[in-house]
């Protein structure tokens, strides 16, 4: 018998004797009692802590803050119902079945995350949110819309929402993209978008 006959037989004898033990998983706390009780509070300060920024409507409604944004910013692909259709703006809409490399010559991409999460300042987007998956890291800067009720407070709480086990792609992103060599020289936007802003926005419907 050969070195790759026994070796299979070893393995099919371990999978066949193999105690049918199935213990249940621990329970893991939800750590709820340090939660911050403004949830937006927290969330916009740990977002600037990661590098991104707070787009404030300024007296405006959310949706006019937006256009006011990227207005005159060069091509604009979106992803939200909120943004679309203006002729006075270079609105690209992604598509489910358009090249991921078209945009690369993108310079605001505007997405929805799926929820933040106060704890680190993080975004969830999902394949729902992004359409597109290149659309959250091929545009030059990126906005996202946040409702401010779909804020949780930690990771913890994060990782039991139904995102996560429900689409095929789902990614926290938490700022704009950084990088910092051996010098500690911080680099934004070296392997991603340059800029972040969120705006609280409800969702629509």
């Amino acid at each position: 018998m050969s070195s790759t006959d026994s070796r299979a037989a070893i393995f099919a004898a371990i999978r066949a004797n193999r105690p049918n033990i199935q213990p249940p998983l621990p329970e893991v706390p939800l750590f709820d009692e340090k939660a911050p009780s403004d949830l937006v509070t927290a969330f916009s300060e740990m977002l600037v802590k990661m590098g991104g920024k707070v787009l404030d409507p300024q007296g405006q409604d959310p949706v006019s803050a937006l256009r006011a944004a990227v207005a005159g910013q060069g091509i604009i692909a979106t992803c939200v119902p909120e943004l679309h259709g203006d002729a006075s703006l270079q609105i690209r809409q992604i598509l489910p079945e358009m090249d991921p490399h078209s945009l690369a010559d993108v310079e605001i991409g505007v997405v929805r995350a799926a929820f933040g999460v106060a704890e680190t300042g993080s975004l969830c987007l999902t394949d729902d949110g992004l359409i597109v998956n290149t659309s959250g890291y091929l545009p030059q800067h990126l906005i996202v819309l946040l409702d401010p009720s779909q804020i949780v407070a930690n990771l913890h709480n994060a990782y039991r929402r139904p995102e996560l086990s429900t689409h095929r792609y789902a990614v926290f992103q938490t700022g704009p993209s950084a990088t910092a060599d051996i010098e500690g020289v911080l680099i934004h936007g070296a392997q991603g978008v340059r800029s972040l802003r969120v705006l609280f926005c409800p969702k629509q419907g």
